[in-house]
Parts: structure tokens; C-alpha cells; sequence
């Protein structure tokens, strides 16, 4: 039976950082990914390497990109190791690793998943990965949402995202190898 490990001893795989690679894609020149984001470039980069939004103008050689990938997996992982104290599986870690590079540290650390990791709900942790199967379009009117009565811009779904989650939530689960 495999062990849970502190997650101060954990650190994104290997393969981690392939899959991330390959799910982002390679992207020379900044880019919107879809309307309404934030402009990216390299392997999903927003941020460049002197600390600055990325710009629309801006471009990135694949080495370079490698490295700003590896540099924000670390802060990712810094953020996340600060919110969540319950000891992991490594593909538990990974998903959740995989899935602050995508949303941001800060939305998977605000969300329940730290909560239901603290109380042993594993199942429910790695089910709430699903919860973020949308995206806020900013190039839209904000909205009252009917849960929270807050304004927020629209959730869009998108497929790659979708399909994104369905193998984040896989990974935490356990159920493919990364």
C-alpha cells in the first residue's frame, strides 16, 4: 500500500512538468489563449523573467520558456505548500500542481480543497478539481452570480479545459499515470 508523504518532502515530477508542457503547448510569441485572457507566451507564462505581465508584443525562445516554466511550478508549489497540510500522493501533489499552474496557486489555495484536505476527504479534494472547469471571460460584461450574488465576468466553458480537468481529477485520483 502506498504512503501519503508530507507535503514539505514533495516536489513536482518530472513527468509533471512534461505533461504541462505538452497540455500548454509552445507558444513563441505572446498570445491570448481565448478572448477575454491574459496575454501568454512560452509554455503558458503571464508572467516574464524580470517579473512583468507578459506583453503582446512580447517573444520567448523554447529554452528560455523551459526555464520560466520551471521558475513558476516553483512558486506554484511555494503557495501551495503554504495553504495545504496533509500529507499526499505524489499524483495527488502533481494534480494539484497541475492544476495551480493553470488557474493560479491562489485560486486552488482559496478554494475548499485545502479544507477537505485538512479533514482527510481526499475523494471530495480531488473532486473539487472539476469545480474549475470554466473560464471568466474578461472581455465580457460582469454578471451577478446567482450563487454568491457577486459580479463576476461570465464562466465560459471550453472543451480543452474540460477535457483538462477530467484528467487532472484522473490524475488525483489515481487512476492514470502522469
Amino acid at each position: 500500500m502506498r504512503m501519503r508523504i508530507p507535503i514539505a518532502l514533495l516536489a513536482a515530477s518530472l513527468s509533471l512538468g512534461g505533461g504541462l508542457a505538452l497540455k500548454e503547448g509552445f507558444t513563441p510569441t505572446a498570445i491570448r489563449p481565448v478572448p477575454g485572457d491574459v496575454p501568454t507566451y512560452g509554455f503558458g507564462s503571464t508572467v516574464r523573467a524580470d517579473g512583468k505581465p507578459v506583453q503582446m508584443s512580447d517573444k520567448i525562445t523554447p529554452p528560455a520558456a523551459l526555464q520560466l516554466m520551471v521558475r513558476d511550478v516553483s512558486v506554484k508549489e511555494s503557495v501551495l505548500r503554504g495553504c495545504i497540510d496533509a500529507p499526499l500522493h505524489q499524483y495527488e501533489y502533481d494534480a494539484y500542481v497541475s492544476l495551480a499552474y493553470n488557474v493560479g496557486a491562489e485560486a486552488v489555495c482559496s478554494s475548499s480543497i485545502p479544507r477537505k484536505l485538512a479533514a482527510a476527504d481526499y475523494v471530495g479534494a480531488c473532486r473539487t478539481i472539476l469545480d474549475f472547469d470554466g473560464f471568466r471571460d474578461r472581455s465580457k460584461p460582469k454578471v451577478k452570480n446567482p450563487k454568491t450574488g457577486k459580479m463576476e465576468y461570465p464562466l465560459v466553458k471550453l472543451r480543452g479545459l474540460t477535457i483538462r480537468r477530467n484528467e487532472e481529477y484522473r490524475l488525483c485520483m489515481g487512476e492514470i499515470a502522469q
